[in-house]
């Protein structure tokens, strides 16, 4: 079942859509037309109580104004491009500056701060823009649409598809904050990550090119464990993203398993891309959110599918590079169990 209604307006007085779609279980899904962004997704524990397991915020300038990204889909190159700039066909595009001497989530005014057009099906909502040649200094006009799909097994996918009539380059991902509990800190939940490598990152959390294997690291996650066990492990990776900040080469199969301290609820991620950003949200501040709820330093996490972060600097990264004329796709499904 879906809906659809006015969420707000932004400083403009632009009107904010939203589409909200549920299943017969109760778990219910709201998105937005700014940003593409999962507003809420209501999910019932094995008690029946629901619980709202995204951070999120109450009003449409809030989402404007904050830049944490939550929920949104971010792009066109999601994760961080070195240098700000890439060469493409022997010419040289440089991008805006958003994070330090890198560009960040597709640049200044990214896909999640950009409307989208918006519609409904009976089990879906997906969404659509246009992102004219140039925007943030990008080339060619790149069509995208993302595609969420609730299923009655509490399944929850997102599928991107994107297109462009010159080449160009595409990372696209979606931001989530995830806290199982609903709230509080989420370091006494626990994670697994199908992974036996990841990226080393230097200071400014950009990949080196070098593959590292978790073992006997706090970035061993091939079993199961507490989020908050090795976080402050003296380790130089760690000191480098405040946290977990990094890029996990998936290994196939299960990307993630995620686990609510209290809730009983478990998240279950998986995907067609080769890697996944782990993200232990080292640099939320306090403010608040959705319905009172709190938002603060590690209270929620962050998984996204994708290819691997300036991926057109080094060899052996999955490439960008999507040429004209050529169809991008991916998908990543949620499946969410109550225990």
């Amino acid at each position: 079942m879906t809906e659809e209604f006015i969420f707000g307006k932004l400083s403009d007085g632009t009107p904010v859509r939203a589409a909200k779609l549920s299943n017969k279980n109760g778990m219910c899904l709201t998105v937005l037309d700014y940003g593409a962004t999962v507003q809420s997704l209501i999910v019932p524990n094995a008690a029946g109580k629901p619980i709202d397991v995204v951070l999120g915020y109450e009003s449409a300038q809030e989402y404007e104004e904050n830049d944490a990204y939550l929920g949104a889909v971010v792009g066109r190159v999601g994760n961080r491009i070195g240098g700000a700039a890439f060469s493409l066909g022997g010419k040289t595009y440089t991008l805006a500056k958003n994070d330090g001497a890198n560009t960040l989530h597709g640049g200044t005014r990214g896909f999640d701060k950009r409307t989208w057009d918006l519609c409904c099906g009976e089990n879906e909502i997906v969404l659509h823009r246009v992102s004219p040649d140039g925007e943030e200094g990008y080339p060619g006009n790149l069509d995208v649409q993302v595609r969420y799909a609730l299923g009655e097994d509490n399944v929850l996918t997102i599928a991107y598809t994107a297109t462009s009539d010159a080449d160009t380059v595409v990372n696209l991902t979606n931001h989530s904050y995830f806290n199982l509990d609903g709230g509080g800190s989420v370091l006494n939940h626990k994670l697994t990550i199908g992974a036996e490598r990841f990226l080393e990152n230097d200071n400014g959390c950009l990949p080196t090119g070098k593959f590292l294997s978790v073992a006997g690291t706090p970035f061993d996650f091939r079993e199961e464990k507490v989020i908050g066990r090795d976080i402050c492990q003296e380790n130089e990776q760690l000191r480098c993203g405040s946290g977990y900040d990094h890029n996990y080469v998936l290994s196939g199969g299960t990307a993630a398993i995620l686990r609510g301290a209290e809730s009983g609820l478990c998240m279950r991620v998986t995907t067609d891309l080769p890697g996944m950003q782990f993200y232990s949200g080292n640099f939320l501040t306090p403010r608040r959110g959705k319905g009172g709820q709190q938002i603060d330093y590690r209270y929620g996490i962050c998984l996204e599918t994708q290819l691997f972060p300036n991926g057109l600097q080094f060899w052996g990264f999955p490439s960008p590079i999507l040429h004209a004329g050529e169809q991008m796709y991916s998908e990543t499904s949620f499946a969410f169990t109550a225990e």
